[in-house]
């Protein structure tokens, strides 16, 4: 990263203030101003990097981030997923199949030194750490920056201490080790309380808090039903030749068209099984087994099948780095 950052950019922090969805009322609108941010991410940063879980969000993001580098010719960033060793194996296997069929340069971000705790004394979810026992790097970001003071922590993502450690630290370690100035991610206005004052180009210039760098954020505007909508009208058409283009949308993993399998879409299963927003495998549940974009998403919560400490902590969280 150059040592101007981030005077050599020409971004206008404010752009979305004060905005929701209802802003773009319709799915181009939507998908237009998606285009725009993507382009934006890809021509003014000199090492932006996309966050990609495997859920529909950053999916989405990685999306419009290849139709742009197409269209435009730009490289593709990196993808940087961060490894929490608590995922569900569908996920994995899912990032490093379209990492392969997408062409992109896929990296894990992890917290060694909590990984190697645990694999060097078996630890299962749940499983208290000695405070003590971290690196002096882990040690810091727990008693000084989280001023968490009890001698041990449990080995759960979707704890303070854990989705810390965990993500957050993971996170802006390879942020410095990679030299990324611009993070694209899928977050959206809508999914999170914590998340609805976010711009489109979000700054996280802080040095002892973060490596410096920016958030860009393309998908803000879109609901729920929004991102369905755009993966069974434009994903899905675009990525699977044998695909009808008239807005086919599946009632299940088999009601997918003559010669089309489940793994030729670029979809998580656990989408197919019924979860609606993926967390870890031991947090996360659902409530049903129909497929997500089926479910009442009017009327129902997303997140309700994600572990509630993480989700009520998540403005402390997203204040030190958090996605």
């Amino acid at each position: 990263m150059s040592a101007d950052f981030p005077e050599y950019l020409d971004v206008d922090y404010t752009d979305g203030e004060g905005e929701d969805p209802a802003d773009y009322p319709q799915l181009p609108d939507k998908i237009e101003k998606a285009i725009d941010v993507t382009k934006a991410g890809l021509e003014q940063y000199e090492n932006p990097a996309v966050m990609w879980t495997g859920g529909k969000d950053s999916t989405l993001t990685l999306y419009f981030i290849n139709q742009v580098a197409e269209k435009y010719g730009y490289d593709k960033p990196t993808a940087v997923f961060i490894d929490h060793y608590q995922h569900f194996d569908e996920i994995t296997d899912f990032i490093e199949h379209w990492a392969e069929e997408w062409d992109i340069d896929l990296v894990y971000a992890r917290n060694e030194d909590v990984g190697a705790y645990v694999d060097e004394h078996g630890l299962e979810p749940g499983d208290d750490i000695p405070i003590s026992e971290l690196s002096e790097h882990n040690q810091h970001h727990v008693r000084e920056i989280l001023e968490y003071e009890d001698e041990t922590f449990p080995f759960l993502l979707d704890t303070y201490v854990g989705n810390h450690l965990l993500k957050t630290v993971a996170l802006n370690d390879a942020l410095e080790t990679h030299d990324i100035d611009g993070v694209i991610s899928g977050v959206r206005w809508d999914e999170q309380e914590a998340r609805a004052d976010e711009t489109f180009f979000s700054p996280r210039h802080d040095p002892d808090i973060y490596p410096p760098h920016d958030r860009v954020q393309p998908i803000l505007q879109f609901d729920e039903s929004d991102v369905w909508g755009v993966f069974w009208n434009y994903v899905v058409p675009d990525t699977v030749e044998a695909f009808p283009d008239d807005g086919y949308v599946p009632e299940s993993a088999d009601d997918l068209p003559d010669g089309v399998e489940q793994d030729d879409v670029p979809i998580s299963p656990k989408y197919f099984a019924g979860f609606r927003s993926l967390g870890s495998e031991v947090s996360t549940e659902k409530t049903t087994d129909e497929p997500a974009w089926l479910q009442d998403l009017d009327n129902t919560t997303e997140r309700a099948g994600r572990a509630q400490d993480k989700e009520d902590l998540m403005e402390r969280l997203r204040d030190l780095g958090y996605m």
